[in-house]
């Protein structure tokens, strides 16, 4: 069933509300069609999997004003360390990929007080497929998926994107399949790009070491065998010439997660011929950019993926 929000149509209000009285009927007519360029359906709380006793959810942003073309997404994880966070801190994220002319689904994953790792990479996984399944439903063109996240997300969105379609990470989605559906296939659309909010790129580098960080170690807890699993689910695992372009946006003083990352998953892309571009934020710390370097990382952003022929030319 598709909603939308109360404070969604209060907006549209206050905007219809806002035109003169006096307005000439073809001015009204040119700013009531604006509204509607700029509207958007909103379907929260949809199920895509169920793991560890737990419904996950998504919610899809979508433009009110319908397309007779397949469009493109945007698939984004939220930030939080994979111990904290949520989607809905990340619902504002979708209105600069809105504006650029995307449908966006915001995403949510077990943490690690639910499931310790791997459990974040294969809901990551599972949400993707699940964009498969449903992309006839919401008329989404598969050839121009992106995903996105910040942080701890920006490490889903890459390895999502990145790991192998026929990676055991998989086996969850497939756990998920009910019985009398037949053989079970990854139908998780090959992602066109990946916008990485300063994301961790080497996973084991954050369990020991200079770079050792609280949340990576809560992630994984004791179990055996930590360093291994931390490498086959670290992006700079899985860069190969084909993969995914990759627009990184990261600050070169970020306390949480080494600027490092960010130019080390830029060689290795460049040693593959994968086509990317590091942001660098000056003096930028872990997020809390100012509106300017915002605005920068979106600008740039934007026209990485219209250079790709995966944002709309015009929005």
């Amino acid at each position: 069933m598709r909603t939308t929000t109360s404070r969604l149509w209060a907006a549209l209000l206050a905007c219809a509300l806002s035109l003169p009285l006096a307005a000439p009927a073809s001015e009204a007519g040119v700013r009531s069609a604006a509204l509607l360029d700029h509207a958007y359906w909103i379907e929260p709380n949809v199920t895509y999997l169920n793991a560890s006793g737990k419904e996950l959810k998504l919610d899809v942003y979508r433009p009110m004003k319908r397309s007779d073309t397949p469009q493109p997404v945007v698939v984004n994880f939220h930030g939080g360390g994979w111990v904290a966070g949520n989607r809905e801190s990340a619902a504002l994220s979708a209105m600069p990929y809105l504006e650029m002319g995307f449908m966006f689904i915001n995403v949510s994953y077990r943490l690690a007080n639910v499931a310790p790792a791997p459990a974040a990479v294969e809901d990551a996984l599972c949400a993707l497929q699940w964009v498969g399944r449903n992309a006839k439903k919401y008329n989404v063109d598969l050839a121009k998926v992106v995903t996105t996240g910040d942080s701890a997300g920006g490490h889903l969105a890459l390895a999502s994107a990145m790991i192998p379609p026929d990676s055991p990470f998989t086996h969850q989605c497939a756990a998920n399949e009910p019985t009398w559906a037949g053989p079970y296939q990854n139908v998780a659309p090959k992602v066109a790009a990946v916008v990485n909010w300063y994301g961790i790129t080497d996973v084991a580098d954050m369990l020991q070491g200079p770079n050792l960080r609280s949340y990576a170690v809560a992630w994984f807890g004791s179990m055996p065998g930590r360093a291994e699993l931390a490498r086959a689910l670290s992006p700079l695992s899985h860069v190969r010439a084909g993969g995914p372009a990759v627009f990184t946006i990261h600050g070169d003083a970020d306390p949480l997660v080494p600027y490092a990352h960010g130019l080390r998953l830029k060689a290795a892309l460049d040693k593959a011929g994968v086509k990317n571009v590091l942001h660098t934020v000056k003096g930028g710390g872990h997020g809390g950019f100012t509106a300017e370097q915002h605005v920068g990382a979106y600008e740039g952003a934007h026209a990485f993926l219209r250079g790709l022929g995966i944002a709309p030319a015009t929005p």
